[in-house]
Protein backbone atom coordinates (compact mmCIF):
# COMPACT_ATOMS: atom_id res chain seq x y z
CA UNK A 1 0.00 0.00 0.00
CA UNK A 2 3.03 2.16 0.62
CA UNK A 3 4.00 1.43 -2.50
CA UNK A 4 1.02 2.52 -4.21
CA UNK A 5 0.33 5.75 -2.88
CA UNK A 6 3.17 7.56 -4.22
CA UNK A 7 2.53 6.08 -7.47
CA UNK A 8 -1.01 7.49 -7.79
CA UNK A 9 -0.36 10.76 -6.50
CA UNK A 10 2.57 11.17 -10.00
CA UNK A 11 -0.15 9.73 -11.97
CA UNK A 12 -2.54 12.43 -10.92
CA UNK A 13 -0.31 15.56 -10.95
CA UNK A 14 1.08 13.91 -14.46
CA UNK A 15 -2.87 14.28 -15.72
CA UNK A 16 -3.41 17.55 -14.11
CA UNK A 17 -0.42 18.94 -15.77
CA UNK A 18 -1.32 17.53 -19.12
CA UNK A 19 -4.38 19.86 -18.75
CA UNK A 20 -2.47 22.49 -18.34
CA UNK A 21 0.21 21.94 -20.98
CA UNK A 22 -3.12 21.59 -23.74
CA UNK A 23 -4.43 24.79 -23.39
CA UNK A 24 -2.55 26.81 -25.96
CA UNK A 25 -1.95 30.78 -26.87
CA UNK A 26 -2.70 32.02 -30.49
CA UNK A 27 -2.18 35.14 -32.26
CA UNK A 28 -5.09 36.20 -34.82
CA UNK A 29 -4.56 39.60 -36.83
CA UNK A 30 -7.35 41.52 -38.21
CA UNK A 31 -9.78 44.62 -37.47
CA UNK A 32 -10.51 45.18 -34.17
CA UNK A 33 -13.80 46.89 -33.30
CA UNK A 34 -16.37 47.64 -30.81
CA UNK A 35 -19.08 45.02 -30.70
CA UNK A 36 -21.53 47.57 -29.79
CA UNK A 37 -20.84 50.49 -31.58
CA UNK A 38 -19.42 49.19 -34.73
CA UNK A 39 -20.32 45.85 -35.13
CA UNK A 40 -23.51 46.46 -33.60
CA UNK A 41 -23.91 42.77 -32.26
CA UNK A 42 -24.33 43.69 -28.48
CA UNK A 43 -25.80 45.99 -25.96
CA UNK A 44 -22.73 46.49 -23.96
CA UNK A 45 -19.13 47.70 -24.76
CA UNK A 46 -16.86 44.87 -25.98
CA UNK A 47 -14.38 44.10 -27.99
CA UNK A 48 -14.20 42.03 -30.76
CA UNK A 49 -11.32 41.33 -33.71
CA UNK A 50 -12.60 40.62 -37.11
CA UNK A 51 -10.76 38.25 -39.18
CA UNK A 52 -10.55 36.43 -42.34
CA UNK A 53 -10.55 32.61 -42.26
CA UNK A 54 -10.79 30.46 -45.72
CA UNK A 55 -12.78 33.68 -47.53
CA UNK A 56 -15.34 33.34 -44.71
CA UNK A 57 -14.96 36.37 -41.83
CA UNK A 58 -14.77 35.48 -37.94
CA UNK A 59 -15.30 37.14 -35.35
CA UNK A 60 -13.63 36.71 -31.80
CA UNK A 61 -14.82 38.46 -29.10
CA UNK A 62 -12.62 39.36 -26.33
CA UNK A 63 -13.41 38.45 -22.65
CA UNK A 64 -13.19 40.87 -20.18
CA UNK A 65 -10.12 40.95 -18.44
CA UNK A 66 -7.77 44.16 -17.53
CA UNK A 67 -5.94 43.82 -20.89
CA UNK A 68 -9.17 44.28 -23.12
CA UNK A 69 -10.86 46.58 -20.48
CA UNK A 70 -7.68 49.05 -21.11
CA UNK A 71 -7.42 47.80 -24.84
CA UNK A 72 -11.02 49.67 -25.71
CA UNK A 73 -10.19 53.17 -26.05
CA UNK A 74 -8.27 52.52 -28.92
CA UNK A 75 -11.11 50.87 -30.93
CA UNK A 76 -14.00 52.24 -29.56
CA UNK A 77 -14.51 55.50 -31.89
CA UNK A 78 -13.17 53.88 -35.15
CA UNK A 79 -11.87 50.25 -35.93
CA UNK A 80 -8.32 49.96 -36.48
CA UNK A 81 -5.94 47.07 -37.57
CA UNK A 82 -4.95 44.93 -34.26
CA UNK A 83 -2.89 41.76 -33.57
CA UNK A 84 -3.70 39.85 -30.38
CA UNK A 85 -2.51 37.06 -28.33
CA UNK A 86 -3.88 34.93 -26.12
CA UNK A 87 -6.36 31.59 -25.57
CA UNK A 88 -9.67 30.56 -27.74
CA UNK A 89 -12.39 28.97 -26.60
CA UNK A 90 -15.95 28.30 -27.75
CA UNK A 91 -19.12 29.52 -26.31
CA UNK A 92 -22.62 29.65 -27.21
CA UNK A 93 -21.21 29.21 -30.48
CA UNK A 94 -19.20 32.40 -30.59
CA UNK A 95 -15.22 32.58 -30.49
CA UNK A 96 -13.66 34.50 -27.47
CA UNK A 97 -10.38 35.46 -26.81
CA UNK A 98 -9.07 35.86 -23.37
CA UNK A 99 -6.19 38.25 -24.42
CA UNK A 100 -3.22 38.53 -22.53
CA UNK A 101 -1.16 41.23 -25.30
CA UNK A 102 -3.33 43.26 -27.74
CA UNK A 103 -1.28 45.50 -30.05
CA UNK A 104 -2.28 48.17 -32.74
Amino acid sequence: MRKLFPLLSVAVLSSGLTLVWAVEEVTITGEGQCAKCSLKETNFFNNATVTEKDGEKVTYYLTKNAVSKAFHKNICTEPKQVKATGEVKEEQGKKMLNASKIEV
